[in-house]
Order: C-alpha cells, then structure tokens, then sequence
C-alpha cells in the first residue's frame, strides 16, 4: 500500500511511502485488541488498596453479650463486620493485576490498531523534521497545518529526539513517543497518527521481528 508523505507545512510532497499491507492492511481483530488494551491497562493498576479485616482492627475481643436469650442479632465482638468501624468482609488488598498475553497475539492488536487508524485516514506520514532548539509554537504551527489542533495526537519518530519531544510536551493531548515502542493502547487513544517517514521501517521492524 502507497501513501503520501506530507511536508510539515500541511502540503503533499512529491514522494511516496510503501506501507506493509501484513501490518497495515489486516482485518481488524477486536477480540485481541480489547484483551491487549486490558492487559495495557491492568499493568497501569498501583494494586495498592487495603481493608482491614476482622482480626486486623483494633478494639477488644470481649463477648459482647450472650449468645442467647436477648432478642438480638448473634454477635462476637465490637470488631464484628455488622458495627460501624469492625473489620471490612472481603475487602480489597494489595495485590498484582497485571498479566500476559503471548506475543504473537499482542503484535496482533497493534497490528489491528494500526490498520484501523489507516483505513479511517488517520495516519498520517510526514517528512523528517528535528529542531535545533526546542519550539513549541513549530509544534503548533504543524498541528495547525493539518488542521488537528486540538485533538489527540502521537507523533511517532525513528529514535530519541529531545528537541521534538520538548516541543510538544506542553500541548494538550500531543505525545511523542519512539515508533518502536507504541502500544495498542496509546494507538487507540489517539485521534491522529503522525509518523515521520524514517520511522515507518522502525515501527514495522519492532513488529516483525517479535512474529
């Protein structure tokens, strides 16, 4: 599959980009897509929560009163689960909740996500582009020129760029990620693509080789 590459000013340029139709082109899997961004999202969770329990709360384990012959409820002590401040039956504690999925079927999903994001045109190639300081407003000035300021956007680049990274990270909603490194979440999230030309064999590379 042939794409345009766009100029940073918005405007087509003369050169075209052959993208894999293998990772570009699929049919989506949502089944595997929605497993992935959940296993993504999972390993985000702290796992930090905790109750206490019966036996973890403070306050005596005297009987409260008899067992029989009162008219109420059976109860132990003031640590019981049915008093306001006894222990917490079943709580929350602290646990892991990331898992794993094989490879195969994560390459899969970003797979999927890329071809999705092509297919609704919002992928978009754009020529190498650096900056020898930091500019934000060039940042700005791109995002305006292919009218998507104000969404959510990830520029993906072939290797770490501090200047470019710099520029965009005080725009809201604009990420700049390395293209090897992009998950099918990040992917999803995103309304636009924009992908510098020398990072389409890097993204492609990181895909491939994990088949």
């Amino acid at each position: 599959m042939k794409v345009t590459v766009f100029n940073t000013d918005g405007s087509k340029s003369k050169n075209t980009v052959e993208l894999n139709d293998e990772i570009f082109a699929i049919e989506p899997n949502e089944v595997v897509i929605y497993e992935d961004v959940r296993r993504i999202m999972a390993g985000k969770r702290q796992g930090t929560h905790s109750t206490k329990g019966r036996s973890e709360v403070a306050g005596s384990t005297r009987k409260l009163y008899r067992q029989k012959g009162t008219g109420n409820a059976r109860r132990g002590n003031i640590k019981s689960p049915l008093l306001r401040k006894g222990g917490t039956v079943f709580g929350p504690k602290p646990r892991d909740y990331s898992f794993k999925l094989n490879k195969k079927v994560v390459q899969l999903a970003r797979k999927s996500a890329l071809s999705m994001k092509v297919a609704s045109e919002n992928f978009l190639v754009t020529t190498d582009y650096s900056f020898d300081t930091p500019s934000t407003k060039a940042v700005d000035a791109m995002l305006d020129a292919f009218q998507i300021a104000g969404k959510k956007v990830t520029i993906l680049i072939a290797g770490e760029n501090t200047n470019v990274w710099k520029s965009a990270r005080n725009i809201p909603g604009v990420q700049v990620l390395v293209a090897s490194s992009v998950n099918t979440y990040e992917i999803l999230n995103s309304d636009v693509i924009l992908i510098q030309e020398s990072a389409i064999s890097t993204l492609e590379g990181s895909i491939q080789s994990q088949n």
